[in-house]
């Protein structure tokens, strides 16, 4: 927690983390340009918001896309606004909200960052083992998780099969990434989710989500990709919103053996 405070002290920092929060997913190109900072200086700034868990990256193709991670500032919130709740507080509050906020422009991906105490084998169990999937997410798959294999996600009872349904990259320990579901009427009446709602879902092009597996000094560090939705559709708001506390559900399961209650998805 103190270098969440020591990053954010600075005012050089704090205004990438807002142009961050104006347009998320970033290269250090286009921060440069719009900060009029030189590049050195922002690589720098960057690499010490990183290590502060402030800011994550993800690599597309050769550039490297900086997105804000809201986690260490909702850690603070937890900790000191909410308990001591005085006036001197309410600046962190505000930038608490700001980065929670959803509304981006440009690239609108859903990015997630945590750090959980484990390994990479036992979390690319807990990813695909139905034993563990249900346990914090109430979701299983039916799948062999080899490239290009069809998934059938099971839920509430019903079982979601679709051709689109596929894994699109499994690298066991490493990286894991598929297609997202399709929306049903079974799914929408077990998700409490309305007709006029779902009706915009399945408007929309289908979805993708990432898993980056990382191993770093005795903990795994894993980024969670989720993105290709239609631009300003409904289930980048609904996702934004489930990621965090599924993610919460299965960094508890790993690190106590007793998961929190499975949240609602999209």
């Amino acid at each position: 927690m103190d270098e969440v405070f020591k990053a954010l002290a600075d005012s050089s920092r704090r205004r990438l983390l807002d142009s961050l929060n104006a347009r998320n997913g970033q290269s250090l190109r286009e921060l440069c340009a719009g900060l009029d900072m030189a590049r050195q200086s922002v690589s720098k700034h960057l690499a010490q918001l990183e290590a502060a868990g402030l800011v994550t990256t993800v690599r597309r193709g050769r550039e490297k896309l900086h997105y804000l991670d809201a986690a260490p500032i909702n850690a603070i919130a937890e900790r000191w606004i909410r308990r001591y709740d005085r006036g001197r507080a309410h600046a962190l509050s505000d930038l608490k909200t700001a980065l929670e906020q959803t509304a981006m422009s440009g690239d609108d991906a859903f990015v997630y960052t945590t750090y959980i105490k484990t390994t990479p084998e036992r979390l690319w169990q807990a990813l695909t083992d139905p034993a563990f999937t249900s346990r914090y997410w109430g979701v299983s798959f039916d799948t062999d998780w080899a490239v290009g294999s069809p998934m059938t996600w099971q839920e509430h009872g019903n079982s979601t099969a679709d051709p689109a349904q596929v894994v699109l990259e499994s690298v066991p320990g490493r990286r894991l990434s598929y297609t997202w579901h399709t929306f049903t009427e079974e799914w929408a009446r077990a998700a409490g989710v309305s007709a006029d709602v779902l009706a915009e879902l399945i408007a929309e092009r289908r979805s993708k989500v990432t898993f980056d597996i990382e191993p770093l000094e005795g903990m795994v560090k894993l980024t969670v990709v989720h993105d290709d939705f239609e631009p300003g559709g409904t289930l980048r708001d609904m996702v934004g919103q489930g990621w965090p506390a599924l993610l919460s559900g299965l960094k508890t399961l790993l690190e106590t053996g007793d998961p929190l209650p499975s949240p609602e998805h999209g």
